[in-house]
């Protein structure tokens, strides 16, 4: 029976010191981590600022008014897009947003030189006409390139008018 006593013994106090090891251990680790007090959270710091920037433009190709009515146009982008309740009216979340930015969020190509429309058909300077560009009345063939400001107004036209219909057209924008 002592032997049995003996063996139970060693066996508590090898429990005792494995118990212990591994309790000392578990202490080491908890303390080399680092203690926040300030939850992490995944921010995005390179994305520009949110705005709600509205604009607006309209498209004309020798003389037809284009309109985007079609949901194909519609909601592609949650930094800039247009919607089906009024789809020449531009909303822009994303500071910093261009022309070119909203122009490739739609199906269809938009160039100084060329427009394919949604449709494929295809608008480039030449003799058949000269695509140009008017930011806020002001003739800009650079307009692409520009930042998108609260209520501009921009005509994209294709043909061979007149000054006088170009405005005309212009007043077509909302």
């Amino acid at each position: 029976m002592s032997k049995t006593v003996g063996i139970c013994v060693l066996i508590i106090i090898i429990s005792l010191f494995g118990f212990s090891f591994f309790l000392n251990k578990q202490t080491t680790l908890d303390s080399t981590l680092p203690k926040n007090d300030i939850p992490i959270t995944n921010v995005d710091t390179s994305s520009a600022p949110i705005t709600n920037i509205k604009a607006s433009f309209v498209i004309f190709t020798n003389g037809t008014f284009r309109i985007f009515t079609a949901s194909m146009y519609h909601n592609l982008s949650p930094d800039i897009y247009i919607e089906a309740s009024n789809p020449n009216i531009v909303h822009v979340k994303k500071a910093g947003a261009t022309w070119n930015d909203f122009f490739s969020t739609l199906p269809f190509k938009l160039t100084s030189e060329c427009l394919t429309t949604g449709t494929k058909e295809t608008f480039c300077t030449g003799n058949r006409g000269t695509l140009k560009f008017y930011i806020n009345g002001e003739q800009n063939n650079n307009v692409l390139s520009q930042e998108i400001n609260e209520g501009d107004k921009l005509l994209v036209t294709f043909g061979n008018e007149s000054d006088e219909v170009v405005r005309g057209q212009f007043d077509k924008i909302p």
